[in-house]
């Protein structure tokens, strides 16, 4: 699931009402789910942040921009954080099956639509910079919007978007790429904040003054203090107090968490408690944090046990959470801190059903869910029993010399049965959209191309769903057939119905990209589909085969 997340900063924090007017048009936007809306009075700035599809958040972000450039007047607005436009900063954040390079593409194609529509001049920042100098959003910001009219007749400073002419009323806006921002605390068994700020200093990338043998802070020519740099690149730490809890933390902000990952972070702390006669207590997690730094936290774990790493992803973040000690001073529930789990791709879930409730749905004059979903949640069963086989051979006397190829093989397969799961909905999905096209009305011309063209690309998309389950099927087929070879040979059984129930995905979408296709005009389409797909059935059949000799051969010892 694409998912990017946006956090633009509004130059208004007491106007409530305005506040609601802006975030309106975020919440009203498809694919996108408004979760904070931070006001802060003194600093007259509120901080928005939402996530949701690639298009739905770009869309979503102009809309708001918009509104902001309407419902502020800056040539009235006074604060105690620096700005420079009635939406000051707007930057997005890659979060699941996006990169960085996506987000920098959003960025550039979301400030030409607002300089062109809204005559409002755009700076580029943080990865999506152009220039060196700005890349750093303070840089852009000297001067402020009081200093504004001026920067722009310095050709140095014209904006990266619009021409460089003062819009008095909205000001500029920058716009920008970065990575996701963890806020994240670490819990000491003491009070006393200095020595909570000493191990900030040995970890944060900014590290400590340099001092010589007499303690001395060393210095260069012209007086500044000569940094000696901390263990990890990307993190922010200082050392303090909470008198609510009691304690002294490491607070700590990770601006690249693919770099520096917060569980590494938090086993180096525990030594450097230890060194000084401290105790990790646990952490605390600020705010929300990505389903993948807790995954990646919850592998790392379950490896340095000789554990498998190939569990379900609920079990990884439960790894992760007591690992981590995240409950340690306050309740850690993954469905609040994980930012995924806050958009909700399909409302009312089929794969939130239960047995009963799946097949008792499945049984109904629905044509939806069918064989379509039918044929994904085989492609889930048979991942599932793959990983598990995996599972039980991990440890096990005799297959010493597999163990990395099979943890990895746990891996992939757990990975395969989520995206299988979610084409279980996806198929429903796309067949209610053709259902939705053809109740189009075709009352006048335009209106019938609209609907002529809604009803092809829902065919499209109906039919690229189950193709995207026959290349799947085949990728478990492969898995399946693997674990026969490689895997706990008193599971050979399991690993056979894996194959059964692969074969059983690849046959069943098949037949439903079949069923689709005469209904798609586009012939180049319509043939390139039926060509690949035919080969793909044909790789399922042919590994089909081959897994099926290997379990039959083992069954009969």
């Amino acid at each position: 699931m694409k998912l990017v997340e946006c956090v633009p900063n509004f130059s208004e924090g007491k106007d409530l009402e305005k506040i609601k007017t802006i975030t309106k048009e975020i919440e009203s936007t498809p694919h996108v789910t408004l979760l904070d809306v931070d006001p802060g009075e003194s600093t007259n700035r509120t901080v928005v942040t939402f996530i949701g599809t690639p298009e739905g958040v770009k869309e979503a972000a102009f809309k708001a921009i918009k509104k902001a450039s309407e419902v502020i007047d800056m040539r009235k607005h006074k604060g105690a954080h620096s700005r420079i436009g009635a939406t000051d900063v707007c930057p997005f954040v890659p979060v699941s099956e996006v990169t960085m390079e996506d987000c920098i593409k959003l960025t550039h194609e979301l400030s030409d639509r607002v300089a062109k529509e809204l005559n409002i001049p755009v700076y580029l920042y943080e990865e999506a910079a152009q220039r060196p100098e700005r890349k750093n959003l303070a840089n852009i910001r000297v001067g402020e919007y009081e200093g504004l009219q001026e920067k722009l007749k310095d050709s140095e400073w014209a904006p990266d978007y619009g021409k460089p002419v003062y819009n008095a009323k909205a000001g500029a806006t920058v716009i920008g790429a970065r990575e996701f921002l963890i806020a994240y605390n670490i819990n000491l068994n003491t009070r006393d904040r200095q020595l909570a700020q000493h191990i900030a200093l040995n970890i944060r990338e900014k590290g400590r003054a340099k001092r010589d043998k007499d303690g001395n802070i060393i210095r260069d020519e012209k007086g500044k203090a000569i940094k000696k740099p901390g263990k990890f690149k990307e993190v922010k730490a200082v050392g303090w107090y909470i008198e609510d809890y009691g304690i002294a933390q490491i607070s700590i902000n990770f601006t690249n968490y693919k770099i520096s990952p917060p569980h590494l972070v938090f086993d180096k702390t525990i030594k450097e408690a230890e060194k000084i006669g401290l105790r990790v207590t646990g952490s605390e997690l600020v705010g929300l944090i990505p389903k993948e730094a807790m995954l990646m936290a919850g592998k790392y774990y379950l490896t340095k046990q000789g554990k498998s790493p190939g569990i379900p992803e609920e079990e990884l973040i439960k790894t992760a959470a007591i690992s981590l000690g995240l409950n340690d001073v306050a309740p850690f529930d993954p469905q609040k801190k994980i930012i995924e789990y806050q958009f909700k791709e399909v409302e009312n879930s089929l794969i939130d059903l239960n047995l009963r409730e799946f097949t008792n749905e499945l049984s109904m004059d629905s044509p939806a869910p069918g064989g379509g979903s039918t044929a994904a949640l085989c492609g889930a069963l048979s991942a599932a029993l793959s990983s598990m086989v995996s599972n039980l051979t991990v440890g096990k006397k005799g297959y010493e010399g597999v163990q990395k190829k099979i943890k990895k093989i746990a891996e992939a397969a757990q990975t395969l049965k989520g995206n299988f799961l979610r084409d279980v909905d996806l198929d429903t999905m796309a067949f209610n959209k053709v259902i939705e096209a053809f109740k189009m009305p075709k009352k006048t011309d335009d209106q019938k191309e609209e609907r002529i063209f809604a009803i092809e690309e829902a065919y499209k998309e109906a039919t690229l769903v189950p193709f995207g389950v026959i290349k799947k099927s085949v990728k478990a087929l492969k898995l399946a057939k693997e674990v026969a070879q490689k895997g706990n040979k008193n599971s050979i059984s399991d690993a056979g119905v894996s194959g059964l129930t692969a074969l059983a995905a690849a046959e069943g979408a098949y037949y439903n990209v079949k069923i689709n296709l005469p209904d798609i005009q586009d012939k180049e389409f319509r043939l390139k589909i039926k060509q690949q797909a035919s080969l793909l059935r044909k790789k399922a059949i042919k590994l089909g085969s081959e897994l099926k000799e290997i379990v039959e051969r083992e069954l009969r010892k």
